[in-house]
């Protein structure tokens, strides 16, 4: 896992829209980079909700919101077009931003261990050095957990 001053790795993906996406197109903005498991499922709906509700509020402080996944673009894209969603969500089908900010690792689920998606939320800010860190996350209270350290 990054932590608080480090370089945010740079990474090229597409969107649901099927554009790729980079890091450097956010230069010189405040970029909320979220990893989450999975379209389509509840926590990870609830938090993407959240951030879709928090839009305008992150526009006023100069932020853009980012979700990735290791979901296809076509996934990404019913979920985005089912919830409204108007952020991008990347598609790392291969995970390597998901390994490139530690986003994986051991979980847990009805007590059989795996190893998946860490929900893992970083701020990076317009000089693209990491200032926050959230390690654990609430999806339905995130989004404002978030805001709240703009």
């Amino acid at each position: 896992m990054l932590k608080v001053g480090d370089k945010a790795p740079a990474f090229l993906a597409k969107d649901q829209s099927g554009r790729t996406v980079s890091l450097a197109d956010f230069k010189g903005k405040t970029v909320v980079l979220y990893f989450y498991p999975r379209d389509l499922t509840p926590g990870c709906t609830a938090e993407a909700c959240g951030f879709q509700s928090a839009q305008a509020a992150l526009k006023k402080k100069g932020a853009v919101v980012l979700g990735v996944s290791k979901d296809s673009a076509a996934t990404h894209k019913k979920f985005a077009n089912k919830q409204g969603l108007t952020f991008p969500l990347l598609a790392d089908e291969a995970g390597a931003i998901v390994q490139a900010y530690g986003a994986w690792g051991d979980k847990s689920l009805y007590g059989k261990k795996y190893k998946g998606i860490l929900r893992i939320t970083y701020i990076i800010g317009p000089d693209g050095k990491v200032v926050s860190v959230f390690p654990k996350v609430k999806p339905a209270e995130h989004p404002a957990d978030v805001l709240a350290a703009l």
